[in-house]
């Protein structure tokens, strides 16, 4: 295959990948079959990524982040992805939880949580799905009830991912349950506080190692400075604005997966044999992998351009509904078609092949499924 280079990347970021290659291959691939034993990467990880400056990478210096710009969070999750690895939360904790701080935090707040963020002291993640509502967010039924100098936190979440081991989530939550969308504030909760408990880790189809669990919340008190925003009522905006780059982190992780699955099959159809032939040398194996090759072209031209706009400030809403959904749904496709390249090989779980094919599938429904993401483009035509 050509060589090819996204018009983003800088010889900054190519030192930076070196890094986050490097870190990837070493303390992610080896631990892929363990970890998903346990449930959850090691907890130290991820004190190991913050001493080296893998944490909080486009959060500013002032605030204990590496400085950097969301070029760096993508490489990093593309490492991550060619690694091997599905099993550690860093897209969350870097590109979503810190960004919703930086975003809408005090001052205050952006110097006393940012820095545990960043050091791996702390591992953030955010509480939005619910078991009786999924992508449908002005429907949640988790209250923050103000109290005194402070609210009074009730509810329970599902599906979250870093949950397990989080020190603070982000908890979406209804101030005024009299109210929709307008009703919906963020409030953040350290997890040491009293009646918040976890529940279970989840069994999955795929991302056995990533600690996505159960969280209750049981007349959980914060103080009021632990809304985030200036006043109640924010949360639904302040969601709204931040999903194009969580679908974003979708579109890089889903297109990441698609180039790894592509390259492994490359590789084992040009080793393995079948009828005294070499596999990639059928006419059916050799379309297969040129209708991949273009896929995965198509789906990364596609993404340096979402990544490029995110860069300068203008990705919209609909394209990044199109980019989560177009590339999810394509890496899927293609990631079948490579697993059946393997053969009997593609479905036993030591093959990376199998791994990415049941990974993969949850791309098309978190972030807002992919119907979801065809109703929001549908509004904009």
């Amino acid at each position: 295959m050509s060589e090819y280079r996204s018009r983003w990347t800088t010889a900054d970021l190519d030192e930076f990948r070196d890094l986050a290659r490097q870190f990837c291959r070493k303390e992610l691939a080896p631990n892929q079959q363990r970890w998903a034993e346990q449930k959850s990467v090691d907890r130290e990880l991820w004190t190991k990524a913050g001493e080296i400056g893998l944490l909080c990478l486009s959060i500013p210096e002032e605030y204990g982040g590496g400085g950097g710009s969301f070029a760096h969070e993508a490489v990093l999750l593309e490492e991550q992805a060619a690694s091997g690895d599905s099993c550690w939360g860093v897209g969350l904790h870097n590109a979503i939880v810190a960004h919703y701080l930086l975003a809408y935090g005090t001052e205050d707040q952006k110097r006393a949580w940012l820095p545990k963020l960043a050091t791996g002291e702390w591992v953030g993640a955010i509480a939005m799905t619910e078991p009786g509502t999924g992508s449908d967010l002005q429907n949640v039924a988790t209250k923050a009830i103000r109290d005194g100098d402070g609210y009074v936190v009730n509810g329970a979440k599902t599906f979250i991912t870093n949950g397990g081991q989080a020190d603070v989530v982000i908890v979406v939550a209804k101030t005024d349950p009299t109210l929709g969308a307008e009703g919906i504030s963020l409030v953040v909760v350290e997890t040491d506080r009293a009646g918040f408990r976890r529940g279970r880790v989840l069994d999955k189809v795929g991302l056995h190692g990533q600690d996505t669990a159960e969280l209750f919340f049981d007349d959980v008190r914060v103080p009021a400075t632990n809304l985030l925003g200036t006043t109640e009522g924010q949360g639904f905006l302040q969601l709204m604005q931040q999903l194009p780059q969580e679908r974003l982190l979708i579109g890089i992780t889903s297109v990441a997966a698609l180039e790894a699955a592509l390259e492994d099959t490359l590789s084992y159809t040009k080793t393995r044999q079948a009828f005294g032939r070499q596999i990639f040398s059928f006419q059916n194996t050799k379309f297969t992998l040129a209708e991949a090759a273009t896929e995965a072209r198509v789906c990364r031209v596609f993404l340096d351009d979402c990544i490029s706009r995110h860069l300068d400030g203008g990705l919209d809403v609909a394209t990044a509904a199109m980019l989560k959904w177009w590339c999810s749904d394509r890496a899927m496709r293609v990631i079948d078609n490579c697993l059946q390249l393997h053969g009997g090989y593609g479905y036993m779980s030591e093959y990376r092949i199998a791994r990415a094919w049941t990974d993969q599938r949850v791309q098309k429904i978190y972030g807002g499924t992919n119907e979801i993401m065809k109703e929001i483009i549908a509004r904009t035509l």
